[in-house]
């Protein structure tokens, strides 16, 4: 192979896997939530896509409902009802099955063509290695083999017919297919799709101390990331190990006591419908507090400072006016002391000129008090 060899995670091809091993890491009821979701899915024995009729396919519908109400289909048309839900494949074709409630299954083509590339049917990891084989109809012999990648020639031998990928990388992904000599004549095959997926892994929560303590009404936005994963990747966030969000962040505009917990983020991506990986980051320990609205001893310093009298004026400039509130009182006799307010008495005050001359006339002011 000319280039490249490596792949980084794993080829998602469009054939139901009997056995995802990541499957497992979901917890029960998401497991349950994406079973109740499936529609059928065909089992194609041999595992190998696309499938060919010299190698006496069988195809089996799995999924929900009845076995024995299964209902097959050729070419979009009704081919026959089974009690079985399993079809041994003599023509080429496309086919789909049904069971009642549950709808069409994704379709499976079987082809009978004189050159045929085929790569495993399961998902493949990062790291895995994958063989694709180019192969003549009916087992015959091919020569002067080449491969190709999205048109580019991998091949500098022209006699091996498998092309290995090892490790895979995501370099990998791409349609390919083979050219060959088959029975003396020149031949092609109909191109495969490889698409490299990459579970996702080390999912993390910022900011990442291990607890965070905020006050009540303060926001706080909690961001999940995940370190590797091949799109679209989703995120669930868990409070006590109850979902409350989706989506890659969670945020509080406004706080309360209610948001305390332990937060957890878990990533989730899928090689197909039955295959999927998840990540849970680690544990955050969020506590809300009361917010503190002071203590005494700030009230009673607020309280003097709104009751301290204010600053003196200061002294008038050379011929300024000084406006002051001025209290005319009247001696009486019994009480010298007593003060009792009279009608408004007419004051002058002679307001001296500049280098405290005396002004005009017409420079003496009024005050009625």
């Amino acid at each position: 192979m000319a280039g490249d060899t490596g792949i980084a995670g794993k080829v998602a091809l469009l054939l139901w896997v009997p056995a995802c091993p990541a499957l497992s890491l979901l917890p029960p009821a998401q497991t349950l939530g994406l079973a109740g979701a499936q529609t059928p899915q065909l089992l194609v024995e041999p595992p190998w896509t696309p499938p060919v009729v010299w190698d006496r396919v069988t195809l089996t519908c799995q999924g929900l409902g009845t076995a024995g109400a299964t209902t097959w289909y050729k070419d979009g048309q009704r081919w026959w009802q089974e009690r079985h839900d399993r079809l041994n494949v003599t023509e080429s074709g496309t086919y789909e099955c049904d069971r009642p409630g549950t709808g069409l299954s994704p379709p499976v083509t079987v082809l009978d063509d004189d050159l045929v590339l085929q790569v495993p049917a399961r998902a493949l990891l990062e790291g895995d290695t994958v063989t694709l084989r180019c192969r003549g109809r009916w087992n015959s012999p091919v020569t002067k083999v080449r491969f190709f990648k999205d048109e580019n020639n991998l091949t500098r031998s022209l006699n091996a017919t498998e092309l290995s990928l090892s490790p895979l990388q995501l370099n990998h992904s791409g349609s390919y297919r083979c050219k060959g000599w088959v029975r003396s004549w020149p031949s092609g095959s109909a191109a495969v799709t490889v698409t490299v997926h990459v579970p996702v892994a080390n999912a993390t929560i910022t900011p990442g101390s291990l607890s965070h303590q905020v006050h009540a009404g303060d926001p706080v936005t909690l961001h999940c990331l995940v370190q590797v994963g091949s799109a679209p990747v989703t995120f669930t966030w868990l409070r006590n190990g109850q979902e409350v969000a989706r989506g890659p962040l969670l945020e509080f505009r406004v706080t309360n006591m209610g948001h305390s917990g332990t937060y957890q983020c878990m990533a989730t991506n899928q090689a197909d419908e039955h295959c999927v990986f998840r990540a849970l980051s680690p544990e955050l320990a969020l506590e809300v507090t009361p917010r503190d609205t002071g203590t005494h001893r700030d009230a009673a310093a607020r309280k003097n400072q709104e009751r301290a009298p204010p600053d003196p004026p200061p002294p008038p400039e050379e011929g300024e006016v000084l406006y002051t509130h001025v209290v005319v009182t009247k001696r009486a006799a019994v009480s010298p002391r007593a003060t009792t307010l009279q009608d408004p008495q007419v004051t002058y005050a002679e307001l001296r000129g500049p280098q405290g001359q005396p002004r005009e006339p017409g420079d003496t002011y009024r005050n009625v008090l």
